[in-house]
């Protein structure tokens, strides 16, 4: 949120209120965009013009468990970081809940600065990284469903890898939202892609 009200040129106290909220209505319409105060992707491409896709930092915090998710959007829509921050914000969030996004390209982007706590899953967000990939559910946008594409499965696997490696943390400290809430997210068994990345980190 404070990069926002920074790009904006507003005071930057992380709070979404009705000053922030009329900076981004104002912003909208002098970019020829709807001004309906949600800053949403074509509102964020035009805040951040030059923003690049995530590279891997370590986080200040001491992180002990890696959680994946899943946005439970249909298969096949593309959905961006932005799209999700929007959703957060409106939901009370201070940003985006995730610290990564997979696009259904396998492209890696940054959410919630790794350096922060996330909002991606209740009672383990402290000492935890979230990842989500686009999708989760099937075109009915109900039924959960493993809907990863090539890529994304392959950037996950490599992701994973890379935080486990950064850590220092065992392939079983990755775990899947199910296992922590009443959800099917992020819609496949986490079993698998453990070893997946077990396999991927031998390799390397």
């Amino acid at each position: 949120m404070t990069l926002i009200q920074q790009a904006l040129g507003i005071k930057a106290d992380g709070v979404f209120g009705v000053q922030t909220e009329e900076a981004v209505k104002a912003w909208q319409s002098s970019h020829g965009l709807d001004p309906d105060g949600i800053v949403g992707s074509l509102t964020w491409a035009t805040l951040f013009p030059k923003a690049e896709k995530t590279k891997l930092v370590k986080s200040a915090r001491k992180i002990t468990e890696i959680i994946v998710h899943c946005t439970a959007t249909p298969e096949g829509r593309n959905f961006t970081v932005a799209d999700i921050r929007a959703g957060h914000l409106a939901r009370g969030f201070v940003d985006i809940g995730y610290h990564y996004v997979i696009y259904l390209d396998g492209s890696v982007h940054e959410g919630r600065s790794i350096h922060q706590t996330g909002a991606h899953c209740t009672g383990h967000n402290q000492n935890s990284v979230g990842i989500s990939y686009v999708g989760g559910v099937a075109s009915d946008g109900k039924t959960p469903k493993d809907t990863r594409t090539r890529e994304q499965k392959a950037a996950l696997v490599t992701l994973l890898a890379d935080l486990c490696r950064l850590y220092k943390l065992p392939v079983t400290r990755i775990f899947g939202h199910y296992q922590f809430a009443n959800k099917a997210c992020p819609s496949f068994r986490i079993e698998p892609l453990r070893d997946e990345v077990a396999k991927k980190l031998k390799q390397s």
